[in-house]
């Protein structure tokens, strides 16, 4: 899964550690969320998004191969 929390992030100005604190994470989670190394929970998916101001879909991108 791709994601477009840095981007998201930069427009804000949230630090990855900011946007840990305000959605009740680790900066590292925020980190492996950003690499696509991490699938968030439904929760978390939605606090990030909410938090940058977007909804899941703005934030998160799916592929074809992710949802198999």
């Amino acid at each position: 899964m791709k994601t477009r929390i840095r981007e998201l992030r930069a427009k804000t100005g949230i630090t990855q550690e900011e946007l840990a604190q305000l959605v009740g994470v680790r900066r590292e989670t925020i980190v492996f969320l950003e690499k696509g190394k991490y699938n968030p929970s439904l929760k978390l998916a939605y606090r990030v998004a909410r938090t940058l101001g977007s909804t899941i879909e703005e934030v998160f991108i799916f592929e074809e191969e992710d949802l198999a």
